[in-house]
């Protein structure tokens, strides 16, 4: 069913015959640019229901991880001392489930006295029951697999994106690569 593509739009679940692990991180980075797209008045994207799984053991992936995960003090360093052009703060967060694991961006983040961090859902928890958007959630600095934020009306981050733009609809990834600082 087509419309206009939110947070909760896109659903990214393992199979429990397939192990879907710090990859599948990237569909809900999808997800949210997605919402960030279409959060704003100006800005609408059609695109269809879809899920995208990718293996745990995709190179690219791990690739993208690894380098979301080395630059987050980018990240920090904007969240904590924002410019006027810098919006939106995403984090991108694994959840470990029986069978499941979710990676869902979370905002509003706060560094809680022990080190963790708390954080509300920016999207809507597929496997995660009685938790949904807007909930308050709790993390550990090892979960985070990506993040992201606005810049100029450009997004800022995103490593995951990049792997995913392959196979999205062409008009969905030429609308993402637009967007994107660095596609």
């Amino acid at each position: 069913m087509a419309g206009t593509l939110g947070f909760s739009d896109i659903a990214v679940m393992a199979s429990p015959l397939q192990s879907i692990k710090w990859a599948v991180s990237a569909v809900v980075t999808a997800a949210a640019v997605f919402g960030i797209l279409t959060l704003r008045p100006r800005s609408t994207v059609e695109a269809a229901d879809w899920v995208i799984r990718v293996a745990d053991t995709d190179p690219e992936m791990n690739a993208a991880i690894a380098r979301a995960r080395a630059t987050l003090p980018v990240f920090w360093a904007s969240y904590n001392a924002p410019k006027r052009t810098e919006t939106e703060h995403t984090l991108k967060v694994r959840f470990q489930t029986a069978g499941d694991d979710e990676y869902i961006w979370v905002s509003d983040v706060k560094k809680l006295p022990g080190g963790d961090y708390a954080a509300r859902f920016a999207d809507t928890p597929r496997n995660l029951p009685g938790k949904r958007f807007g909930d308050l959630t709790e993390f550990k600095d090892a979960d985070i697999s990506d993040w992201m934020f606005m810049r100029n009306d450009k997004i800022v981050g995103g490593e995951t994106i990049k792997p995913l733009l392959k196979s999205m609809p062409k008009p969905d990834a030429d609308a993402l690569r637009a967007r994107m600082e660095q596609p």
